[in-house]
């Protein structure tokens, strides 16, 4: 083969692979740029309320979620969990969100508990109704959550579990209150494991741009297991700053942190621990 023809050949295929490049770079682009440009006409049709620290919230969100929780025993032993069950979370179609929830690792500071990590788990969200501050300030959703067993040790449940939950909210104002029922239901050995029943509600008052004081009243009433007909209750203080835009200048862009920290304090007779101090660190996109 001549040197002018290999030269040809060579030429035909760098154009063949610089134009196969660029139209994956920009089909890429497009995947993005559509995904996220769903993700805020999604969002614009709910109120902009704080993600609660603690409770389940009803609101679409995108991010990545971190917290680190210490609980102190009634035996004055305290427990450390490092990722308390978040992670990442995603809004792939309109009205739905898809949570991605890395296992936490819990260290017990305890001669009697082996550390280890808790199990993994995921859930889906559909938002059934919203209004944002503009058309009426509400919303109400439904969320379905799965666990699997994969906790070392006795850090997770002994079976899968599912959990189907209803949350919502209204907003007066600067001021709002989101509620959460739900409840941990075993696939199999219910009755011995125990079927909790979690109500979480929060209210909250946006007191300047980025600063939202929150009080939180977590319920965990019992049934079946070792804990039958008993009830836990906590009142939680507690302080959101965010979000905070990291490119404030560009009025499409998404990427902000948020932050916040709160105390959970025992309130019941019957409580498994007496207070846990919570923080929780998010990058939202």
């Amino acid at each position: 083969m001549k040197l002018s023809t290999r030269l040809a050949s060579a030429a035909a295929l760098l154009s063949v692979l610089t134009t196969a490049s660029t139209l994956s770079v920009s089909a890429q682009s497009n995947f993005l740029s559509q995904w996220q440009a769903r993700a805020s006409a999604t969002q614009a049709k709910q109120p902009g309320w704080a993600v609660p620290v603690i409770s389940p919230y009803p609101m679409l969100i995108q991010v990545f979620r971190t917290e680190f929780v210490r609980q102190i025993a009634p035996a004055r032993t305290d427990t450390w969990n490092f990722g308390n069950t978040k992670g990442v979370n995603l809004i792939p179609f309109a009205r739905t969100e898809v949570d991605f929830l890395v296992p936490p690792y819990i260290q017990h500071n305890s001669k009697k508990a082996k550390d280890g990590f808790g199990d993994a788990s995921g859930s889906l969200k559909y938002r059934i109704f919203s209004g944002n501050e503009q058309h009426g300030n509400y919303l109400l959703s439904a969320a379905f959550t799965a666990t699997i067993p994969t906790g070392s040790y006795s850090n997770g449940n002994k079976n899968a579990t599912v959990l189907p939950s209803m949350s919502g909210g209204k907003g007066i104002g600067k001021f709002d209150i989101q509620s959460s029922l739900g409840a941990t239901l075993p696939v199999i050995n219910g009755s011995v494991a125990g079927r909790p029943i979690a109500w979480n509600t929060t209210a909250q008052y946006h007191l300047a741009n980025l600063v939202w004081p929150e009080l939180e009243n977590n319920t965990t009433v019992y049934k079946g297991g070792t804990n039958d007909g008993k009830t836990q209750n906590f009142v939680s203080p507690g302080l959101l700053i965010g979000k905070y835009k990291l490119h404030p200048q560009d009025p499409k862009g998404r990427v902000a942190f948020a932050g916040g920290t709160a105390m959970q304090i025992a309130t019941s007779h019957f409580h498994t621990y007496n207070h846990a101090l919570y923080f929780t660190g998010r990058i939202l996109f």
